[in-house]
């Protein structure tokens, strides 16, 4: 099992089951300052029941629980956004047979201070019975509002992975004036597996011939990948792109976390705008934008762009409208070329946690002799140069290390990537 905070996540009925859920549950109910809670799931087979749990350790502490049903992520954190807290059950792009618990506060994902409290038993006082309401959302109706109708009706093909987008990312880019074909509705009959980013979407390349562009979501909805030309893009590029169209709406206030492409950042400071360099992860990305009051950004490596004025998450099912919104722009191309031109490569290496702090601190010292640069913010990060960049960060959950690496030239970024992990390798036996 998993706790972070990012969400507590494991195998269903082995690292994770129903008594789990009633565990995580109450505890969190003492975070609940408005004693108002709402919750949504994915499509995943175990949600109903969790869901059910769930529902019933918020209301032994008296909380009023708001059931969405299934919804994409980013609705159950708009929702939050007005009743003060949220619960979703999912694992997110893990595969089907995970499951989990994110929490929000104040329509944020809990920080590493609020953890502790979910994770370690709370004694909670005998209180009033909440009571249980079903709600509809109105994400679609406030997201329309934000991006507006698009002119020329762009053909959008869209591949729902068998999630929870299947209603309300096509309902969403129909409503601002998009034709959309849609494949991979049901979670029994998907062609492919719950993580855009690690799939090929050949279906989707094949789905969106013809077509302007084709958008690819997994289960919980708050990761988009795009399809375009017959090619899959990368997750930054996604990223890329929210940040191109908020670049567009007048923002100049962004974070980025320290894996994502340079080539985002260099567009921004090209138009304008700042930058600030977060740890990896959505709940570190969000938390420096609270500190510095940004206005955007996001993480490349998950394909997700943030928006706080509209939601303080990935933002899989907002970002696809406001890409569809750019589609008749003749810089589209030019900026989708642009951040093309860069390479990322992510890959990892089998090291027992044991050695990793041991493992990371040489390697560090041999980037202080070869790069420029040396950042130690979240693992070490390398500076080669202007333009290609490498990172090694130690995982908190597995035996490995990951290696990423960027360069705008594809056999020097493979360079660099092989080279870390041979690099990493030759520490790991040396300290071994």
């Amino acid at each position: 099992m998993k706790k972070t905070i990012s969400g507590i996540r494991g195998i269903f009925g082995e690292d994770f089951n129903l008594k789990d859920a009633m565990f995580f549950c109450n505890n969190f109910s003492s975070l609940v300052k408005s004693k108002k809670c709402v919750i949504g799931r994915d499509t995943r087979p175990s949600g109903h029941m969790i869901k059910e749990v769930a529902v019933a350790a918020l209301m032994k502490n008296g909380i009023d629980v708001y059931d969405l049903g299934t919804v994409p992520t980013p609705v159950v954190f708009r929702e939050a956004r007005k009743y003060g807290a949220g619960v979703i059950i999912s694992s997110s792009h893990n595969p089907i047979e995970w499951n989990g618990l994110k929490f929000i506060i104040e329509g944020r994902g809990i920080n590493e201070r609020e953890l502790p409290q979910i994770i370690e038993e709370q004694e909670l006082q005998k209180s009033k019975i909440g009571s249980e309401t079903k709600i509809t959302s109105s994400y679609v109706e406030e997201a329309k509002s934000m991006i507006g109708d698009i002119n020329g009706q762009p053909k959008i093909a869209v591949d729902i992975g068998g999630g929870a987008a299947r209603e309300v990312a096509p309902d969403l880019l129909r409503k601002i004036g998009c034709q959309v074909s849609v494949i991979n509705e049901s979670l029994s009959t998907t062609t492919r597996g719950p993580d855009p980013t690690a799939d090929s979407l050949s279906d989707l390349i094949s789905a969106s011939d013809g077509k302007d562009i084709g958008f690819a979501f997994d289960l919980d909805s708050d990761r988009l990948v795009v399809v375009r030309n017959g090619k899959k893009q990368t997750p930054d590029v996604t990223l890329g792109l929210g940040v191109a169209k908020s670049l567009d709406l007048g923002y100049k206030k962004f974070v980025l976390s320290i894996d994502t492409s340079v080539s985002v950042e260099k567009f921004i400071k090209e138009k304008g705008g700042s930058v600030e360099r977060s740890k990896v992860g959505e709940a570190n990305v969000i938390d420096l934008m609270l500190k510095t009051s940004a206005q955007a950004g996001g993480e490349g490596s998950s394909g997700g762009f943030i928006l706080p004025e509209f939601n303080y998450c990935r933002e899989g099912i907002l970002t696809s409208g406001l890409i569809a919104s750019m589609l008749n722009d003749t810089k589209f191309d030019e900026i989708l070329n642009f951040m093309e031109s860069y390479t990322q490569i992510r890959d990892k290496i089998e090291v027992d946690a044991n050695y990793h702090d041991a493992v990371i601190e040489q390697v560090s010292e041999k980037f202080s002799i070869n790069y420029s640069e040396v950042i130690k913010q979240d693992g070490v990060k390398g500076i080669i140069d202007e333009d290609s960049w490498v990172l090694i960060r130690k995982s908190n959950t597995e035996d490995i290390i990951r290696v990423s690496g960027e360069s705008n030239n594809f056999a020097k970024c493979e360079k660099i990537v092989k080279d870390t992990l041979d690099m990493v390798k030759k520490c790991y036996d040396e300290i071994r």
